[in-house]
């Protein structure tokens, strides 16, 4: 059995198509792990004893183009090999655009529709969701974002290991976003979408911004948020957690969320903390 420490991680990464799996291989190449993707199960024990490798943070990634491949198959093969396994998950919805948009072809759906094939995968790979190590859902990241969440859980010198946070604007009327930690409800804060002039800006306008401002309650909920997040961020990073994401939400996810979204990411930012911010449901104008 190969044993994992910190100078050598062995990650498995898998998941339904189209959720990211190569994006994740190419983020732990730049933080530097050698990856395989696609490579044969037959191969892997061997590889992982050959010299020049059998001493190297590696990362393959397994999906059902894989020869042989098989969750039962891969499950045994990562606690063999003492490796983490990573299963990367989406929305049915969302894989589906994404294979629409690309004008790529579903492994499993050559002779059936591309929801068929998203399907019958999901089934195939249901074994995953109850023993991988961690599970990343990606229907709402980016490229960007699932590329930071890796290289912030994954990252190999101890050093520059840093709590990464993403600020995420949203409406509620959309749903609440999967992949977050905390969430903050701005929706008592004075609505710009009442007044005729302000509807149609968003929350990055200094028109929509000074209306927001004019509520009383907007300072106090501010300064008790960062009061909050500053007190909860290092403590956060203490405990080893890689990444955080914060959610502000008001109803349409148009103005006062994606203006208190942005003051929150400054002042995170300020702190020294890697900060992304991400406005999920705000139009493009």
């Amino acid at each position: 059995m190969h044993k994992t420490d910190k100078l050598r991680p062995i990650l498995f990464i898998t998941g339904l198509s189209g959720a990211g799996i190569s994006t994740a291989l190419k983020a732990l190449e730049d933080i530097g792990y050698e990856v395989f993707d696609n490579f044969p199960l037959s191969h892997v024990t061997n590889l992982l004893s050959e010299k020049g490798y059998n001493d190297h943070p590696i990362a393959f990634g397994f999906d059902s183009r894989t020869r042989a491949f098989s969750p039962d198959r891969v499950i045994q093969m990562a606690r063999e090999a003492g490796a983490q396994l990573l299963f990367l998950n989406a929305t049915n919805a969302s894989l589906q655009k994404r294979f629409s948009e690309t004008r790529r072809k579903h492994p499993l759906a050559q002779d059936r529709t591309v929801i068929d094939g998203i399907i019958h995968e999901r089934q195939w790979l249901e074994p995953f969701i109850d023993v991988a190590d961690l599970t990343i859902d990606t229907a709402d990241l980016s490229v960007h974002d699932l590329k930071r969440i890796i290289e912030a859980k994954f990252e190999l010198n101890a050093d520059t290991k840093r709590l990464s946070v993403t600020v995420m604007s949203f409406g509620f009327k959309f749903g609440v976003p999967r992949e977050v930690d905390m969430v903050f409800d701005v929706r008592f804060l004075k609505n710009p979408h009442w007044d005729k002039n302000l509807k149609p800006l968003t929350g990055q306008n200094e028109q929509v911004q000074a209306y927001i401002d004019s509520d009383e309650n907007t300072d106090k909920f501010f300064e008790k948020t960062c009061d909050l997040v500053e007190f909860l961020l290092p403590n956060y990073a203490a405990e080893g957690k890689s990444y955080l994401t914060i959610a502000i939400g008001c109803t349409g996810g148009k103005h006062r969320s994606v203006y208190m979204a942005e003051k929150l990411a400054k002042f995170i930012d300020g702190l020294n903390y890697p900060t992304t911010i991400r406005h999920r449901d705000m139009p493009t104008i």
